[in-house]
């Protein structure tokens, strides 16, 4: 991504298909600011940036600095508890569809634990599909960032982040 942060902020919103409006609703702005920020007239301030990081499932430096941030391995000295984590699914349909899942990993470890199923994730077939030990396995190895990332034939994409 080699774009303005303005640059950045129209194209995520025209991939979810999105308008200014709807972006602007979900942001808590106005349309007009939406407009500003992707003509580049200004910028959007410190707490919207971090609410467009955490709509759009990106890291702020992905977000500011269009630098992509993958999986990363955290030692374990480093890393933080699991209270302190988020599961964050990501699904886009070819159809349209648009499901955006936040949940503290706390929560998730106990469902996986107890083979409970999450009523989030009962709308969609990808998300029913998701092996929940072994994201969990793999982020109590150290791995967080987007661990998954799938884009189907049929236009289905599934991101699943960890931060």
């Amino acid at each position: 991504m080699n774009q303005t942060i303005g640059g950045r902020i129209s194209a995520l919103r025209k991939r979810d298909g999105l308008t200014q409006e709807e972006l602007a609703a979900q942001m808590g702005v106005s349309p007009q600011a939406v407009s500003k920020w992707e003509n580049d007239l200004s910028v959007p301030d410190l707490s919207v940036l971090t609410a467009l990081s955490d709509y759009f499932h990106l890291s702020l430096d992905e977000l500011i600095r269009g630098q992509r941030t993958d999986v990363q391995y955290v030692p374990p000295e480093a890393r933080k508890s699991a209270e302190e984590l988020f599961l964050r699914v990501r699904v886009r349909t070819g159809e349209g569809d648009k499901i955006n899942v936040n949940l503290p990993l706390a929560l998730v470890r106990i469902a996986a634990q107890l083979n409970l199923d999450l009523p989030q994730f009962r709308g969609s077939e990808w998300l029913r599909q998701l092996d929940l030990n072994a994201l969990l396995s793999l982020i109590e190895g150290g791995a967080l960032g987007k661990l998954v990332e799938v884009e189907s034939s049929n236009g289905d994409l599934v991101e699943v982040v960890v931060e």
